[in-house]
């Protein structure tokens, strides 16, 4: 048979090679070897070929006539040129005759495999399935169908007259895989790896490369994920086979946070950052039953993904039942963490507005709360700043996550306006029950640390590596304004410990309206009202309205009758009697508490005296401090522990004061060892060196003021620091004083604890 090949690219030579270089060619040729999987017969019969080229193109004669062959078909390539080439005693031999027209070379069947090898070493991958297919087809004495460029029928997966032929060929679709790969061709890819690992499966042969092909596969899924779920929305069969290949990955790892190991090589931030990429590529419902799903394992990452495509899909469908379902997994996430921003939020998209309003005074999210705030100036809420942040976070938070809504437009006033809409916010039930049970989630929440887990915003950058979650809240409004504040989760950019404003709401009482209006009503009119810039709204006016309920509808806070109201006035002077007693009785048991207390101290004394200091005592100088006071020229330490805002700032001045002495006049770089880690500690003792070189200096001033910190409860050992740092820089060169610099610059912080020791990882100029 005939195979496409020359001989100067089988030693891999230019045509202008010299003898010296054809020799190294050569040498270089035979010293090389195929993997240890072929068989002695298979390395044979490529280096026979080797040294056939090598013998044809040493012989200056042979040489010259192979030469005008060779340029013949370049400038020929159809084959109309009828160059013939004598090639000595070789011409006559039956593997040494070039074709004069396509430059191939006759060989054996023995030496097939040989040549294969060849082809597969010069990057030929595809002519290798092509000729080994026919090869194999041959053997079985059947025409067998390749598809595509990848060999997958039953004769030719099963032949095994031909090991090395079928390794050289399951190797090809390996190398051709990975070339694919790298040309972002993902699913061709997978398609070529699975062919060959197909091949070698059905014969029983090479475990280490079925292995090796199986491994790629692995560290394939994600991207062919993307690639497959990338495609446009009418491919069905082919992004339910992205859906498929990703719930197999959810399962191997055992959640979006799980610690399984699928063989992805993506550890849990990178397989997170994923999961926000392949994000972009779901539609909401498709995310609404994903998330769904794996927020039962349980996972805190998919409550969070949940309750963001539940009110993503709730709003852009007009379905306030799924804003509510929100709200039920909110409350469990409330009593870990600060969540009230999207519980306000989902209060307010439930018609709940005094609720909201209430709600939102419990969050720590600063920035939201300084533009809700800002945003409400003439107001005497902040339902008006409330309702525009609700639109913007929507439209700039939540939709740009979904495929489908993209590019909706969030309106309040069209969803409150919805029919639908209004229909179900009439039919919520009472707030009685759902006061009572947000009220002890709050407790709750507040006896633990509160901490955001992926919840960070940014309203100017692309935020890749961030979760939003959305806000719920239950469908019941509190009718009285003593009532405990209702517990709602929060998704903002900082975590600030900002005191809740407190409106007073005694004034407004008076102000009820004597015309009562539904709740979509009223909620339609105060988000008109908010988006076209009034500012008369008062929430405790809404709330006497919602008060005011239909009669055949059932109230579960009734006013007292007015028989029990003359009742209780009756019985006014008893009970102002009995609480009087009762306070007189507790005075009386807490002064008898006293007396005892200092009687038995005195009788404790009496009869066992306090013994007397004995032994050598603690000899205090005033001259000289009790414990050793650390040199001020030595390195400083990074504080260890629990990072609240004191060691973020401990931690900050320590690297601002590594820092001084690194870019100092001494240049003290092995410091910055002590206090940095990873990309942060390269780049600035690449910095300092640099600095160093160049025979300049820096001199600096520093004053911190951190203003939050941001920890993740699934990751301890991580922390995100953001502080104003006032750095005043004097520059050196040569010892000359030269420019000088004041600036005021807002760090982002990226801390990780390593052995118990708070080092910065990463950080950042932030606006």
């Amino acid at each position: 048979m005939r195979i496409p090949l020359d001989y100067y690219r089988i030693l891999g030579l230019p045509l202008a090679a010299s003898d010296e270089q054809l020799r190294q060619a050569y040498s270089d040729r035979i010293v090389q070897l195929p993997r240890r999987e072929y068989s002695q017969s298979a390395i044979s019969s490529r280096k026979q070929l080797i040294e056939e080229a090598y013998v044809v193109l040493s012989n200056p004669k042979e040489r010259s006539s192979y030469d005008q062959l060779y340029l013949a078909h370049a400038y020929d390539p159809d084959g109309t040129a009828n160059a013939r080439v004598a090639l000595g005693d070789r011409a006559q031999s039956n593997h040494g005759d070039p074709d004069t027209q396509s430059l191939s070379i006759e060989i054996s069947p023995q030496e097939l495999v040989g040549a294969l090898l060849i082809l597969q070493e010069l990057g030929e991958y595809e002519l290798v399935l092509k000729l080994g297919h026919t090869y194999l087809a041959n053997q079985n004495g059947t025409a067998v169908a390749s598809i595509g460029n990848n060999l997958a029928s039953e004769e030719f997966l099963e032949s095994t007259e031909s090991p090395d032929i079928v390794l050289t060929v399951a190797l090809a679709c390996l190398e051709l895989g990975r070339e694919q790969w790298q040309q972002g061709h993902y699913e061709n890819a997978a398609v070529s790896l699975e062919t060959g690992q197909q091949m070698l499966a059905r014969g029983g042969l090479f475990a280490s490369v079925q292995a090796e092909m199986q491994a790629d596969l692995y560290k394939l899924r994600p991207y062919r994920i993307l690639e497959l779920l990338a495609l446009p929305l009418e491919k069905t069969a082919e992004r339910r086979q992205g859906l498929e290949l990703l719930q197999n990955i959810l399962s191997d790892r055992g959640g979006i946070d799980g610690t399984g190991n699928d063989e992805s090589g993506l550890n849990i931030d990178d397989f997170l950052r994923f999961i926000q990429q392949l994000r972009n590529h779901l539609t909401v419902a498709e995310q609404h039953k994903l998330f769904e799903a794996e927020s039962k394992r349980p996972s805190a990452v998919a409550t969070y993904l949940a309750v963001y495509a539940l009110i993503a899909r709730g709003f852009a469908q007009r379905q306030p039942a799924l804003i509510r379902q929100s709200k039920q997994l909110l409350i469990h996430l409330g009593k870990r963490q600060d969540v009230h921003l999207e519980q306000s939020l989902c209060a307010l998209l439930l018609g709940q507005t005094e609720e909201a309003t209430r709600v939102l005074e419990l969050s720590q999210e600063y920035e939201a709360l300084v533009f809700i705030r800002e945003k409400s100036q003439d107001s005497p809420d902040l339902l008006p700043g409330l309702c525009l942040y609700a639109e913007q976070w929507l439209q700039h938070e939540v939709f740009p996550h979904f495929r489908d809504l993209a590019r909706q437009q969030a309106s309040l006033k069209d969803y409150f306006a919805n029919q639908q809409v209004q229909a179900y916010l009439e039919g919520l039930p009472t707030d009685a029950e759902t006061t009572h049970e947000w009220a002890v989630i709050n407790r709750q929440s507040f006896s633990q640390p509160q901490t955001n887990n992926l919840r960070q915003r940014s309203h100017s950058t692309n935020v890749a590596q961030q979760f939003h979650h959305s806000k719920t809240s239950d469908p019941e409004l509190p009718e009285t304004l003593n009532h405990k504040r209702p517990e709602y989760s929060t998704s903002s950019p900082t975590n600030s410990n900002t005191s809740p404003n407190t409106h007073s709401n005694g004034s407004a009482r008076s102000e009820i309206p004597t015309t009562p209006l539904s709740t979509a009503e009223r909620t339609a009119k105060t988000t008109n009202h908010n988006l076209n810039g009034s500012t008369k709204t008062s929430p405790p006016r809404q709330v006497k309205k919602r008060r005011k309920r239909k009669t055949g509808q059932p109230v579960s806070r009734e006013r007292t009758p007015s028989g029990q109201r003359r009742t209780f006035a009756s019985t006014l002077e008893g009970k102002t009697r009995l609480v009087w007693t009762v306070f007189a009785s507790l005075v009386g048991i807490l002064v008898f508490w006293l007396l005892v207390s200092t009687t038995f101290g005195w009788v404790k004394n009496l009869f066992s005296p306090a013994p007397s200091l004995q032994g050598k005592q603690l000899f205090v100088q005033l001259n000289e401090p009790p414990i050793t006071i650390p040199d001020s020229n030595s390195k400083l330490q990074s504080p260890e522990g629990t990072l609240s805002e004191e060691t973020a700032k401990e931690v900050i001045e320590t690297w601002l004061s590594t820092k001084a002495a690194a870019l100092g006049v001494n240049h003290e770089v092995d410091g910055l060892q002590d206090i940095l880690v990873g990309s942060a500690l390269s780049q600035w003792r690449l910095i300092a060196q640099q600095e160093r070189a160049a025979n300049r200096y820096r001199q600096y001033n520093h004053t911190v003021k951190v203003e939050y910190i941001n920890k993740a409860e699934i990751y301890p050992d991580r922390a995100v620091a953001v502080a104003t740092v006032k750095e005043v820089t004097q520059f050196y060169e040569n010892s000359q004083a030269k420019k000088s610099s004041d600036e005021t610059l807002r760090v982002r912080y990226d801390l990780i604890r390593q052995q118990g020791v708070w080092r910065i990882q990463n950080m950042a100029i932030v606006y």
